[in-house]
Parts: C-alpha cells; structure tokens; sequence
C-alpha cells in the first residue's frame, strides 16, 4: 500500500510524530510550510494562532510537491489551533484536492482537543477516514511513551 504522510509543525510536536509514522510506513513525507511564517512564543503565539484559527485565514504556504492519486493511504498530521486544524493545513486543504482515499489523522496540541478532529473530517468529506490520533505535544511529554503510543496507532492501521 503506497502511502504519503503530510503534516504542518509549527513547534516541532507533529514532526516529531510524522517522522515516526513516516519510518512506519516507509511513507513519503510532505511538510507544509507557510510562506513568511512569523515565529512567536508564550501567550502571543497562542493569541496570533488563535485569531487565525477563528479568523478563517488561509496563509499562503510555499511551494510543495503532492499528488494525491499516487497513494492509496494518506496520513494527514496538524497542530491544534483554538479547537480546529491549523489554517496552514486547512490552506493545504483547499488547494489540493483529496477525494475517495484512505485517511488517518494525527492531531498534536497542549491539552486542548476540542471539536478539532470532527472538524478535520470535515475538511475531508468524500474520503475514507479510518483513524485518527491525538496527542499531547509528543515531542515534549514523555518521548518513548509517545513513540509507543504512535507505533500501537499505526499497527491498528495496517
């Protein structure tokens, strides 16, 4: 089964959880990145992130490489952002067109789920998804618990 993983990091949580799914597939990896991508810490990252999140923003993202019909699962990872994916990948999102695949996805945040992965599968109406993953900034709480956690995950996928 040819399968892609794409993922947004903003703080390194869903890269270091895509580089594990990554090297659990022998996936292709894709990250989003947002052109101009303003970097900010403590309350003001969560307040720029938060306004964006309820703002509807779509960033413009720099140039990537994605065809969607290659691959027969496709692994999609973001931050949580104010309850929802992050805009760069709801960008991702709106520009690439994914219909009638396989979907899993993996969500990263600080203790905030909210309605976030529904709201993912929203975004993804018309495709198949048969998983989804959360978790609490893995790349910060408890490394090998986490990379447990994703290996478990991923088992049940395939």
């Amino acid at each position: 089964m040819k399968t892609a993983v794409v993922y947004y990091s903003y703080d390194g949580n869903c890269a270091f959880a895509a580089k594990q799914i990554q090297s659990r597939f022998n996936a292709d990896i894709v990250q989003i990145e947002v052109l101009n991508e303003k970097r900010r810490s403590g309350f003001a990252k969560y307040f720029f992130g938060g306004f964006q999140a309820f703002s509807g923003i779509k960033p413009a993202l720099k140039p990537y490489s994605f065809d969607p019909a290659a691959y027969d699962l496709i692994i999609l990872g973001t931050p949580v952002w104010a309850g929802s994916p992050a805009p760069a990948m709801k960008s991702f999102l709106s520009k690439t067109k994914i219909s009638g695949k396989k979907i899993c996805l993996f969500m990263c945040h600080a203790g905030g789920l909210g309605n976030a992965i529904e709201k993912f599968k929203i975004l993804l109406a018309g495709n198949d998804i048969v998983s989804a993953i959360d978790l609490n900034n893995p790349a910060e709480n408890n490394q090998a618990e986490q990379k447990q956690r994703i290996e478990d995950w991923c088992k049940a996928i395939q």
